[in-house]
């Protein structure tokens, strides 16, 4: 999402001083944050349906904005993409409450985030070659297809969808949700649409854990190479390769914990995901030379605790609205986490002079995950 291959050219040619690079990274982050009561509300006025469609022109809009202009407008260009991924945060656990049965609800979860990761990685790795090529204009608007591929087949579905839905009759559904009934087992009553005190008490332990989730990923990914090269003497080359397999391992984590889901009790796979987390910054303090192991490590705990914390809320919303409400309050307190916590890590090194202090805060956002995630796992299979 933030074109960070290629900044020093944005910068160079546009003359985006260091304040805007910073804003070019951390915006789309902090409207995360800011911008889930509008995500709910366009879901709760729109549907989720209009809500993708959306979703999707916004982020082809601001792709196409941000690779035309100057400074102030690549700045613009990020902002749309900001808001319009916001929309996909929130709506995606709603559609995979309404369309995915009970029992695939972690596997969907975990496709999605799969898929993000994925292409995180190829918009990270292909943009500095195609800017190299192209230039970087042409880089961003090249990255703008998938996106009209993705509005072309959603416009498909949708039509498809329509065409062939029976009337709504009190069998489908909460307030004819589509799909609604196929999502919870057989032989349900149809669910009341007022949040219960238990998922209350769930979605707050979220807040909690999807904190620690965020702070602690953001923090690795933007710190990671600096510590490995001023720590272990790698290139700029070799920490880089070193800190992308910590993005790379979160598809072993997305998909992995599917798997174990359906196998165990709902806490373990919270729990494996938790000692994976603790054993990054754990094993950059006590056995630093071991750190491609706990790039790994770190990596598919942070693809596994996006599954985990998001097929909760899937499994126990009973309506869309308490979906896109329970995904909204989780993700304004992790995406605020994820705005300070960063800045805060830089602040500690230059305060100490030392890399030990954001490893020890790397290692409370683990310890916080760790903590209110097992309680809420706990929790959600009761309820």
């Amino acid at each position: 999402m933030a074109p960070t291959a290629i900044l020093g050219d944005i910068q160079s040619e546009t003359g985006l001083n260091a304040v805007g690079a910073g804003l070019l990274t951390g915006l789309p982050i902090l409207l995360f944050a800011v911008a889930t009561p509008l995500a709910t509300r366009t879901i709760g006025r729109w549907g989720a349906e209009a809500t993708v469609f959306a979703c999707l022109t916004g982020v082809l809009a601001g792709t196409v904005l941000r690779s035309v202009g100057p400074a102030w407008l690549v700045l613009a260009g990020t902002a749309v993409i900001g808001l319009s991924l916001t929309l996909g945060n929130i709506v995606v656990p709603v559609i995979i409450r309404r369309e995915v049965p009970w029992d695939r609800v972690s596997l969907a979860t975990g496709l999605y985030s799969a898929g993000m990761n994925v292409g995180s990685m190829a918009t990270l790795l292909g943009t500095g070659p195609l800017a190299a090529a192209v230039g970087w204009r042409w880089a961003l608007v090249l990255w703008g297809v998938p996106t009209v591929i993705g509005l072309a087949y959603w416009s498909a579905l949708v039509r498809r969808r329509i065409r062939n839905r029976p009337p709504p009759t009190p069998t489908d559904g909460v307030s004819g949700e589509p799909g609604a009934a196929a999502a919870r087992p057989s032989g349900d009553q149809p669910p009341s649409t007022v949040p219960t005190p238990q998922f209350r008490r769930v979605m707050w332990l979220l807040v909690i854990t999807f904190s620690g989730q965020s702070a602690g990923y953001y923090t690795t990914t933007t710190w990671l190479p600096s510590i490995l090269a001023d720590s272990q003497g790698l290139g700029t080359s070799g920490s880089g390769a070193t800190a992308s397999l910590f993005q790379v391992a979160a598809i072993v984590g997305a998909l992995g914990v599917p798997l174990l889901a359906a196998r165990t009790r709902p806490w373990i796979p919270m729990a494996a995901v938790a000692a994976l987390w603790l054993s990054l910054p754990l094993g950059l303090l006590l056995a630093p030379e071991a750190y491609v192991l706990w790039s790994i490590t770190g990596g598919v705990a942070q693809g596994g605790g996006f599954t985990a914390i998001f097929s909760i809320i899937a499994r126990l919303a009973r309506t869309d609205r308490q979906a896109a409400a329970g995904s909204a309050s989780v993700q304004t307190g992790g995406y605020l986490a994820a705005t300070v916590a960063p800045p805060l890590a830089g602040w500690l090194h230059t305060t100490t002079e030392g890399w030990t202090a954001p490893i020890l805060l790397i290692l409370v956002a683990a310890l916080s995950f760790t903590l209110a995630g097992l309680l809420a796992a706990r929790a959600s299979s009761r309820s």
